[in-house]
């Protein structure tokens, strides 16, 4: 995700977030089976447009919704492609870009004008269209777009992949439905607010959550080398570019014991309290260049995995499948399809 946001001030978003993925549970009903992949797409889609752009932007009318999740989706499945090759080659991926920029273009200007009807607060789209508006004469859409893209397209798949994960383990599994229990009460049996108070009392989430995306991390980060790098005995000349692989740094036994299993315990010696990863996790990059929304897509994601499985009783009806070797950026995808039922508690 884009922009400048630290862990230390995310809790003025997890009450409207609550609300905003209470609003997409109800629409679920009591019981149903859909494409777990569908499923979080359906909470997060709306969560996340509502809060960072304007309460009420993401459309209601079910065509309109509709055309929204097939566009996103084109858009995300071919951005690796389509961010490096002319759009006249990949012309789904091309229609879907316009689409999604004169959506953002038709509705700037609600953006800007939009006040919470609780507080003085400004959304983050907000914010940046003031700092474009000071900085630059470029166009909004295309920032709006970025921000879309950047804090749905990895958000997604790692809850995917955790439901998945804790899910296939029924022992953690119980385990996390024990603590919410301790912290909420009865699973299901009220309207419930997560707080910042809450997710501290609940780790083994964010340790399930971190455990996912080491295993499903990006396939590559690049960076060009600015000044010429040393490494052993090969100097990098200016210009050129290096490639580095969170995906098998990240199934390196000497830092990942067992790299291959799912052990969100190992996450416990991580320094989470002072916002610090395990040593060699490289999912969001490192120094000054990490991804400055790392904190806000795990407070979606905690929100999201907790209201769904207080609230439903979910077990998977396929087994998890492979993770797709078709891309390098980002999150890996499934292979297939992974359907959930659920059942209101």
């Amino acid at each position: 995700m884009k922009g400048k946001m630290g862990a230390s001030n995310l809790c003025q978003f997890t009450g409207q977030l609550t609300e905003e993925i209470h609003e997409q549970l109800d629409n679920l009903g009591t019981h149903g089976t859909m494409d777990l992949n569908n499923l979080v797409r359906h909470l997060l889609y709306p969560a996340s447009v509502n809060l960072l752009f304007k309460k009420g932007l993401f459309p209601t009318n079910k065509r309109k919704t509709m055309e929204f999740y097939q566009t996103f989706q084109a858009y995300d499945e071919g951005f690796e492609h389509g961010s490096q090759m002319p759009e006249c080659l990949l012309r789904n991926w091309s229609k879907s870009k316009r689409w999604l920029l004169a959506f953002f273009e038709k509705n700037i200007p609600d953006i800007k004008a939009y006040k919470p009807e609780k507080d003085n607060s400004t959304t983050l789209m907000q914010t940046l269209l003031d700092i474009i508006e000071m900085e630059t004469n470029e166009q909004s859409p295309n920032y709006g777009l970025l921000l879309l893209w950047a804090s749905l397209s990895n958000a997604v798949p790692v809850a995917f992949w955790t439901l998945g994960f804790v899910l296939s383990h029924p022992g953690i599994y119980r385990t996390i439905m024990e603590g919410i229990a301790s912290v909420f009460g009865t699973a299901g049996k009220d309207k419930i607010k997560v707080s910042e108070d809450d997710l501290k009392k609940l780790p083994l989430i964010k340790w399930c959550i971190l455990e996912t995306i080491r295993l499903r991390a990006p396939g590559a980060i690049t960076r060009k080398v600015l000044k010429p790098v040393k490494i052993l005995n090969y100097t990098v000349p200016s210009g050129d570019l290096l490639m580095l692989s969170p995906f098998w740094l990240h199934r390196n036994p000497k830092y990942f014991p067992e790299p291959e299993l799912f052990k969100p315990e190992r996450w416990e010696k991580a320094n989470l309290e002072k916002h610090a990863f395990l040593d060699c996790f490289m999912a969001f990059g490192s120094g000054k260049y990490q991804c400055p929304g790392r904190w806000l897509a795990l407070l979606e994601i905690e929100t999201c995995i907790i209201l769904l499985l207080y609230y439903y009783d979910c077990s998977l009806l396929d087994p998890l499948p492979k993770q797709s070797s078709l891309h390098l950026l980002g999150v890996q995808q499934p292979e297939g399809q992974c359907r959930i039922e659920y059942k209101r508690r």
